[in-house]
């Protein structure tokens, strides 16, 4: 895989390597119990996002099970607004985004524009052919969000996670390389004429 060209800047955001200075922005937000609701495990302890936050700012992208993890900060306003990660998945190109916002991030359209770069960066940079989401099905901004990024879904797994001492349905949304190059030239279009 490429070389992979930080920070990535989109028309309201920068994505970049986690620093130091991100800790505190990022255990303020994993902390909270409605962040930890849809991530595996608990609301974090600080020690946990000091190591979290240790690994994504240290992060490689060699090999299969490698993650890419990038620091959301707006244009402008510096701190934390979340992160955002693509995941190199086993197989023949391969991937996997995700996403997190602090609360007061939330409603803003950071995510769609953070995670579309991301597919940008799996798609055109890295080479990828199939960038997947892995989601609790009763996180529905999240599934909202995959489908404004042109995702389908592809499978509902019927009480598949067990977390949180219930079981979780999770739904898998997926958009190929083909598929977000007839997207994103749509929206060109459309953005050129106006409709």
């Amino acid at each position: 895989m490429p070389h992979i060209t930080l920070p990535i800047r989109t028309e309201r955001l920068i994505l970049r390597r986690f620093e130091g200075r991100d800790l505190d922005d990022f255990h303020a937000y994993h902390s909270l119990p409605e962040t930890a609701r849809f991530l595996p495990g608990p609301a974090k302890t600080y020690t946990e996002s000091m190591e979290r936050v240790g690994r994504y700012a240290n992060f490689v992208f060699e090999k299969e099970g490698d993650w890419v993890a990038l620091a959301i900060e707006a244009c402008g306003e510096p701190g934390l607004q979340g992160e955002v990660v693509l995941k190199w998945l086993p197989g023949n190109g391969q991937g996997e985004v995700g996403w997190s916002l602090a609360p007061g991030a939330r409603g803003k359209g950071y995510a769609t524009e953070a995670a579309e770069a991301m597919l940008r960066l799996g798609f055109e940079e890295l080479g990828m052919h199939r960038i997947e989401a892995r989601l609790d099905e009763l996180n529905t901004a999240s599934a909202e969000l995959c489908r404004r990024l042109g995702m389908r879904q592809e499978a509902r797994h019927v009480d598949k996670w067990h977390y949180k001492g219930q079981w979780a349905t999770e739904l898998v949304y997926a958009v190929l390389a083909d598929e977000w190059r007839v997207t994103r030239s749509l929206k060109r279009l459309q953005q050129k004429t106006g409709g």
